[in-house]
This record gives C-alpha cells, structure tokens and sequence, in this order.
C-alpha cells in the first residue's frame, strides 16, 4: 500500500544523513516539510533510530513504571481489572514502539521489578504493602501474558504452541532477567520462598542427570538439595504454575546457584496443606498454619471451599478465616482463584425457600462465617489486591444484599456495644456496610461527579450505580470477567461467573438510604423531610449517647419542632441504660443518625455541651452501631466543605493539640518537596495557636479514640481517607495538624503520615503543582551515571521515579518527584491547568532538545554535532511520558478536554504566548512533540485495536466522538475556516505526525471519522506534497472512502 513508501529504508539512511549534514551549516534554511518527513520515518523504524541514536530505549516503556506505581495507591479503588489494562497497554506499547515481544515482556518484567524494590522495605501504616507490589509482579503480569498469549494461540491453533513468537518471546524475556542481579535481590521476607524455588529447580536439575537428561522419567526428588534463589525464580515459578512455560526453565544456563555446600541435613518443613488434603481435622494450631501459609493448588481451594460450605459452624468460620489469609495475599500462585472464592463464599446460596424469612434465617445461620469473611477482605491490602483483580463490582454486588438483610434485622434486647468479640447483627452489618462504602467515595460532594466548567474537576469517580453497572455488563459478557483468563491451570468449583443481574431497587433499605446520603450531603439538613418517627428514633439515640453527660438540660429534647437545630430539653436519666438503647433495625437506626449529629453539633458550637462530652458521645454512637461512622463521615464533610463553623483552637484544653509535632511534620515535608524541587510556604507561624473547623476537629478528635486493632480493619479503611478528603475540602489548611495528632497516637506511622501530608500543598497551591510538572519533565531527561544502551539504563527513569521509598533511616532523600506527582495528582483540584502545564512542558522539552542540537559542536563540524534523530527520539519519549501523567491524572475525561480543548486552543494562541521565535528545527520538534503527545494519549487509553467490552464500557464509547472532533478541527484550518496563531511549521509538522500516526499505528479511528473530513485533510496533505499519506488516509478510511480513493489516484 501506499503507506509502505512512507516508511524508510536502507538507502535513506544516507539521504537522512546529508540533509542533517546540510542543516548543519549556517547558511542552509531547512525546509519545514522535508523535515517532517524525517522525524516521521525516524518514529517509524526502531533499527534506524538505534543505529542513529545510540541512546538507550527505555524511556519508551515509562508508560509501564508510572502504571503501575500509580495502582499502588490505595486510596483509590479501580473497577477494571489490572491484567485487563496491563493486557490492552502492552499490545499497545509493543505496536508504537514496534519493538518485538521480547522486548515487550522483559520491560514488563523490568518496571515490575522496580516496582518492587521501590518498597522492599515499606513503610508502616494502613497502606497496601509488599504484598499488593508482589502481587502485580508475581499474580497479574503473569495473567496479562496468559491473556497475551492466548490471543496468539486462538488465532493459530494449538499446533506449535511452543513455537509461536509471543511464547519464545517470553521464555528469551525470562532467559535476559539473569543478568540483572541488583533488581533480583528478594526483600528479606522473600528470601525463604525464593530459596525454596530455587532448591526446587536443583532437585529437577540433579534428578534429571540421574535419568539421563530425560525430565519425564523423573521420580521422587531428593529434598536435601539447597540452592540460592531471587526473584527470578519466583517469577519462574509464577509462570509454570500457569503454564506459559514448562520446567526445562529449570535448565536453562545459570538459573540454579548452588551455595557452598550442596548438602544440608535439615529438612524443609513440610507445608500444613499436605496434612489438611490428608484429612486431618482443622485444629487450631493447623487452622492457625494454614492461615499463615499460602495454598498451593486450586485442589487445596477446593476442599476448603466445600468445608465452608458444608463444615460444621466451627469449620466454617476456620475455613473463612483461612481463605482470607496467606492464600489471599501471598497465594500469587493461584491468587486469581482466591479472590473468586472469597467474592462467592460471600454471597451463599439461598435455599428453595425464597421468601423472606427464609432468606433471614439462612443469613443468620452462615452469620459467623460472613462475619470472619468480611473481616479477613476488610485488610488493607485485601482490599487493594480486589481492586486490582477487577473485583470491585463484583465485591459490591456480594455486600449488597447482605447489607439489605442483616440491616432489616433488629438487633437481641440486651445490645449494647458492637466492638467486642462477639457476632451480632449489628456487626456484620456494619463490616459488611462499611466494607462496600470503601469501594467508592460515598462522601464526595455530587458535583465531584460531574464534567466541571473551565478550573473545575474533570475527575470520574466510581459510584454505588456504576458498580451496579459494570458487575451486570460482566454478566452480558462473561469472557471479559476480571480473572476469566485461562492460563492453562485447573479451575474451582467456585469459578463460575455470575448469572443474575442486580438492581439498587432491588434493595429498598439500601436505595433508601443511597438517596438520603446524596441529599445530605447535596444541601442542609433543613432541606430534608421532618418526619416524626425518625426524630422519635433520634431522641431516643441521643438519650442514650448522652447519658454521661454531667451537665443537664444539654440536648435531648424534641426534635420535632420546627427546626432541629434549635434542640433543647431536660435533664437526662442515667438509671435505666436498657430503656435509653433503642433496640432498631440498622437502616431505621441510621436514618436518624444525621439529625443526632445535627444536634450535637449544633449544641457544642453554643457551648451547651463540652468538645470532651461531644467526642464521647460519638464514640459511643459508633461503639454501639460501627455502621454510624459512614453517617458521621457524610455529614461532617459535607458540613466542612460548606465552610460555615468557626474554628476552635487546638489548644489541649477543650481540644487536643498537635504541640510540637505540627512544626516538625511541617518542616519534614517542606524538606521532602524542596528535595523534589518544589518550594512551599509555612501555613503555620510559630507562636499561632493551630486551629481547625468545628466539624474537623470533631471528626479528628473521634479518629483518634480508636484501638489500632486489626479487627477495627473496617473502621479505619474509612476515616483514613475520611480525613483526607476532609481537609483537602476544606480552605483551611487541616493536614499537618491531622498528621501531627496521629504522629502523637501511633508514632510507628511516622513516615507514613508525613508522606500523607506532602498531598496537602498541592490541592490549594496551582505554583507547587506546575513546580512539581516541571520536575518531573527535567528530572526525566537527566542522564543516569549509568546510561547506555540497556533497557534498565533507563534515561531518567529512576529519577523520575525513584529507586526506593524508604531508607534505613526512615523515608528516602531525595524523593523522587515522579513519585510525589502520583500520589498526589487526585488532590489537584484544576486538573485543566494540569493539563495545559503538561502540554507546555512538552513543548518546552522539545524546543530546548531543537536548540541543544542546534548550539552542540561547530556548526561547520559534521561529526560535533549529535544526530537529529537524538533529539526526536527524546521529544517522542517526553510526549510518552507526559502522555502518562496527564492520564493518571484525569483519566479519559482529561483525554477528552486535550483533543477538544487544551491542543486546539494552543494551536491557535497567538505565537508569542508560546515561545517566542522558535526557529524552523524547534518549531518543527514542537510539532511532532505535541502530535506524539496526543497520540499517546488516545493510543494508551483506547488501545491500538479491538479490545475487551469492559474496556469498550468504560472508555471507547468516547473515542469516535473525541477523535471526530479533533479530526474536524484539523480539516477545518486546513479548508481555511479556522485561523491559526502559532508557527506555520508547527502546524504543518502536527498534522503531518499525527496523521502519520493515527495511519501506522490506529487505522480503525479513521473508520468513525466523516468522509467529509477526511477528504479535507488529504487535500490539504496533498497541497504539502504529502501526496503518499494523504492516499493511505483514504485507504484506511473504510468502504465511505472507496470512491475518494479513487479520484486521488486517477488525479
């Protein structure tokens, strides 16, 4: 086809050659189009690019690092499987970089790797951990190359499977990681296991020489065998235990170490799992081992499985509490299976008698189990790994009707406290309630929902009925379930993909209150309904959490009255506790909950009760229903956002004070974001007394009466990021005072908490932001010491983004600032002005590489100057990586605002208001810069062809109009309706690229494009000479095309 002759060869090499020995005497004016034509052949052959550059090709893959460092934040909670996204993103990658399979894998491998030594000592807190980076590393990569190759296999049959090119890519990706022994070294709580897979593959290996080279006539391994193990071997392991390759890695040269001694008289210790398939008896110290140690066979699933279902009461809670173990977060092998296990153990089946009674009872006789399930995923890192694994909607659709039940149940006459280590009502319902509130962010005003005007959030948040949504299209399309990879390994009885749809009307407690949390939040509390026998139920919750108070006359009274805000009343009665504890169902319980706050708020701010009495009246309130604390959490962030409480002193007296610790978190973080150079200001002179909203301070003060226990898992998966979310809603810098009362309760959390506090900044200061863009764009193109040729000698990689997180001494310095932006990009607030400082970085990137290839060397010297290519190579590299970072922090609706608003208004900004007089090289660079910008955007969010309906759901339903548009926008200057601003050979050099780029890479876009306006665009190509292009514009554009194509050609 035409684009064929687009594309370079052999022989131009010399002509590239002469034209930039051409360009490079002082008299020669280059030619705008003949150089777009170079950049354009230079993005498209790799072999010329090495031979020209010498540069290494690592920055290609950034695209790898940021994705997955930025899924280790915990705070945010996806509903798209990671193997489906690590899927889609690597064909992606492998097709723009037209790098082969190998190339692909092993970065994959690489950027996993870093991911994991990034935290191999990770910090304390309630924060996923090493396990959830081991997880990515050792479970879903390993799933995503299942998926790859699967596709491969499926389109050729099952012949030569171990032939094809994707397979042998992947065992010479393997085969290359031996020669990266900084990146293998295990964490030392891995050093066993990889140990043991070590020793595993010198058994095979000296088992097959006694057999004469033959693997299949191996017999019983001789267990004394020792051998040093990495990662590698883990990873080895991971990949056999699916299939994608078989145990001749075991021979593979230098994969066995032995240490110095071969032998060793101790035995390894031999799993409890055998003893568990041998029947024996689930005990509590074989109970308590199978907890602490992963399963190791779907086989082993499976029997747990049918004693969960089918044990005695005792052994179905034992079998919960084994699942969510080990098995669940260490359990890489098979974790895929787990997380399916734990999602249907959550939802038991219901007897044939379906009516409601019947489906009460049968919940309260698997309460113990459900309880011990939902407190094992309510663990942060269990969580997390769901979220990974895709599993969220289907998290949320188990917990729904579970919530529906146990919360229409009224609670035994003598209740009183729910925190206790016993299984109520109560309990489950509220673990079960706050497990699913964690899955989206239920307190997030409804504007935070929405596409904002210009300075606005364009963030898409999950909600209750997005779940509801996805987990029901999981149902319509099954294949694209979230761990429906078949990697080759057995399947369990519990695999099965949903079948019946759900519906929040289905639930109408729950839908009840999903409405009454919007409103709340959405207006005051005046704005709500005043009907009677909810505020009979709150003055029965505020009799009862006001019973300490030693003053009288406080707050109980009539809430009926015309305004529950005017609440006074009598002295309270302390003698009849029974009486006092309204003994409700959890949903008519927690409908009344906003009034009680309302109330006891309103009270402490006219200073009828003391701070100390409100604070104890909520930790009772939780204390008695846990479920309380979602209530508390909307209303008082709601109320804090609102921004109409004074604000009290953290003095120590009627308020706990920060002391000292507020300064010394303050300084901390100054000096961790000047290391990644961004300099802040002090929001806190010394001498101030520290103050906080009312709201804030009441919620703060609640947070920190709390046990660090991990059965309060739920309760601080909540506040954690409650808190946060307050005070980044709040015009008042609240952060550091948070962190410095928490830094006094726990002060093992330290680091943790100050690595909290570097999001405070940027949520209110636009110049910390563009600081800290421009660090990332500059330390990314700073050479490594070690630069060169190889893949891991990344060009800025691990400035970008650091190689390690902590340090012996607590977190490491500097920090890198690639890090810092991920963590706190969700807590920009203008993320249009992220998008155009990225953008702007881009350009400046580029225009700084034109001029440093202009200015290096004599101008007269061919050999003292660097090639161009040198220079495109890195303006493409710098459009990935901001590609990267304007994606993660916004997403496809920020995708959406850089093709239809951020490039086409800087396109046709005036020329001064981007770099004045740039020059023919520069302007040209900047256009390709930008083109590849925005290619990489659209590629790594739409993918490069056909992809998944989960992925088609979630973001390719955006694609014809966001590209059409765009696409619009450029026939419309090109037919001269539109005026541009900026430099002509910009301009020319954009549309070139990009098109070229749309053409090679994404022909399927041009098939939603009008034909009207392709045929515009290739006119304008055409009056470029760009005569070839045009043409394959045409050809790619579909059936509508055919006649165009035909009148170009007989022109």
């Amino acid at each position: 086809m035409a684009l064929e002759r687009l594309l370079p060869t052999s022989h131009k090499i010399d002509d590239l050659v002469m034209y930039i020995w051409r360009v490079s005497n002082l008299d020669y004016q280059p030619n705008n189009k003949r150089l777009v034509g170079v950049l354009g052949n230079l993005r498209s052959s790799n072999s010329m690019l090495g031979q020209l550059t010498g540069a290494g090709r690592a920055a290609c893959w950034i695209i790898f690092d940021i994705y997955m460092e930025n899924a280790m934040d915990g705070r945010h909670l996806g509903g798209i499987s990671a193997i489906e996204i690590i899927k889609e993103m690597s064909k992606t990658a492998q097709a723009i970089n037209e790098a082969s399979w190998q190339e692909t894998f092993k970065a994959l491998w690489i950027s996993a790797l870093r991911l994991v030594q990034r935290a191999r000592e990770p910090l304390e807190g309630p924060i996923p951990h090493l396990d959830t980076r081991l997880c990515m590393l050792l479970a879903l990569i390993p799933l995503a190359i299942a998926a790859i190759l699967k596709e491969e296999t499926d389109a050729c049959g099952a012949e030569g499977n171990k032939s094809l090119p994707r397979r042998l890519g992947l065992v010479s990706s393997l085969q290359d990681l031996v020669q990266y022994s900084g990146l293998l070294v295990p964490p030392s709580s891995l050093v066993n296991v990889a140990n043991a897979a070590a020793s595993k593959a010198a058994i095979f290996r000296a088992n097959c020489k006694v057999v004469g080279g033959n693997p299949s006539m191996i017999g019983q391994s001789d267990s004394s065998t020792k051998a040093v193990g990495n990662m590698l071997h883990l990873i080895v392991e991971a990949c056999i235990s699916r299939n994608l390759i078989d145990t001749t890695a075991y021979l593979w040269p230098g994969y066995v170490v032995l240490p110095g001694h071969s032998k060793d008289t101790s035995l390894p210790q031999e799993s409890p799992w055998v003893n568990f398939m041998q029947g024996a008896p689930l005990s509590d110290p074989l109970k308590n081992a199978l907890i602490a140690t992963p399963a190791s066979s779907v086989a082993e699933l499976d029997k747990l499985y049918h004693i969960a279902l089918n044990g005695s009461e005792q052994e179905k809670s034992a079998a919960a509490k084994i699942v969510c173990g080990a098995s669940l977060v260490r359990g890489w092998n098979i974790q895929e299976h787990v997380v399916r296990m734990v999602v249907k153990l959550l939802s038991p089946p219901l007897p044939s008698d379906s009516s409601l009674q019947g489906s009460m009872s049968h919940y309260l006789s698997q309460k113990s189990t459900l309880n011990a399930i939902l407190l094992g995923v309510s663990y942060v890192d269990a969580v997390h790994i769901f979220s990974l694994y895709g599993m969220v909607p289907d998290v949320a659709a188990a917990l729904m009707p579970l919530c529906e039940a146990f919360g229409s149940m009224p609670p035994p006459s003598n209740h009183r406290s729910t925190i206790v280590d016993e299984t109520s009502v109560y309990s489950v319902f509220s673990c079960a309630f706050l497990c699913l509130l964690r899955l989206w962010k239920f307190y997030k005003p409804p504007q935070e929902y929405c596409l904002a005007g210009r300075g606005g959030s364009v963030r898409l948040e999950l909600t209750l009925d997005y779940l509801v949504l996805m987990h029901n299209s999981r149902i319509e399309f099954p294949n694209s379930s979230a761990t429906s990879t078949n990697s080759g390994s057995s399947t369990g009885s519990f695999d099965e993909v949903p079948t019946q749809p759900i519906y929040i009307d289905s639930f109408p407690k729950l839908r009840a209150w999903y409405i009454q949390n919007q409103a709340c939040i959405a207006s005051t509390l005046s704005g709500l309904g005043n009907t009677n026998p909810v505020h009979q139920v709150a003055n029965k919750i505020l009799s009862m959490i006001c019973r300490k108070m030693t003053k009288s006359g406080v707050v109980s009274g009539n809430l009926s009255s015309a305004s529950s805000s005017s609440v006074s009343g009598s002295s309270l009665s302390t003698s009849d506790d029974s009486y006092q504890r309204p003994t409700l169902p959890a949903w008519e319980f927690l409908e009344a909950v906003p009034y009680v706050l309302e109330a006891v708020l309103t009270a402490c701010y006219h200073g009828r009760i003391s701070s100390r009495d409100m604070t104890t009246s909520l930790r009772d309130l939780v204390d008695f229903l846990p479920a309380s604390l979602a209530a508390i959490v909307s209303y008082f962030s709601a109320e804090i956002t609102r921004g109409i409480w004074k604000a009290v002193p953290m003095n120590g007296t009627e308020w706990p004070s920060p002391g000292a610790a507020l300064h010394s978190i303050e300084d901390e973080v100054k000096e961790i974001l000047a290391s990644a150079g961004v300099q802040i200001h002090s929001c806190y002179p010394r001498g101030v007394p520290p103050m906080l909203p009312l709201p804030m301070a009441a919620l703060v003060s609640l947070t920190i009466t709390f046990k660090l226990d991990r059965s309060l898992d739920y309760i601080h998966g909540i506040i954690g990021q409650a808190l946060e979310n307050c005070a980044g809603g709040s015009s008042w810098p609240s952060m550091p005072i948070i962190g410095a009362l928490w830094t006094q309760k726990v002060r093992r959390w330290h680091d943790f908490i100050v690595l909290s506090c570097i999001r405070s900044p940027f949520g209110r200061d636009k110049d910390a932001v563009a600081q800290l863009i421009q660090s990332c764009f500059s330390s990314f193109l700073r050479s490594s010491p070690s630069s060169g040729s190889d893949i891991t000698a990344s060009r800025g990689v691990g400035a970008l983004m650091g190689e390690s997180i902590t340090g012996h001494q607590g977190l490491h310095f500097p920090m890198a600032p690639g890090f810092i932006y991920l963590r706190t990009c969700r807590t920009f607030h203008d993320t249009y002005f992220v998008s155009e400082m990225i953008l702007r970085q881009v350009i400046d990137c580029s225009h700084k590489l034109a001029n440093g290839w202009s200015s290096n060397g004599p101008p007269h010297l061919k050999s003292g100057r660097p090639p161009l290519s040198g220079a495109a190579s890195m303006a493409s590299q710098v459009a990935m990586l901001g590609a990267g970072l304007l994606c993660v922090a916004g997403g496809p609706l920020l995708v959406q605002v850089l093709y239809e608003e951020t490039l086409p208004t800087l396109l046709l900004s005036a020329q001064e208001q981007m770099l004045e007089d740039p020059g023919p090289v520069a302007s040209t660079l900047q256009g390709y810069a930008m083109a590849n910008m925005l290619f990489f955007c659209g590629s790594l969010l739409w993918g490069s062809e056909k992809t998944s309906p989960i992925m088609k759901l979630s973001f390719l339903s955006r694609r014809p109009r966001v590209v059409g548009t765009h696409m619009d926008f450029i026939a419309g200057v090109l037919d001269g309706h539109i005026l541009l601003g900026c430099d002509p050979g910009t301009w020319k050099a954009y549309v070139s690229c990009f098109v070229f780029l749309v053409v090679k890479f994404v022909p399927t876009w041009l098939r939603d494009i009008k034909l009207d306006t392709l045929k515009k665009i290739a006119v304008g190509l055409r009056s470029w000479h760009e005569h070839d292009l045009a043409l394959s514009l045409l050809e790619r554009g579909g059936p509508k095309t055919i006649s165009a194509v035909v009148e170009t050609l007989l022109q």
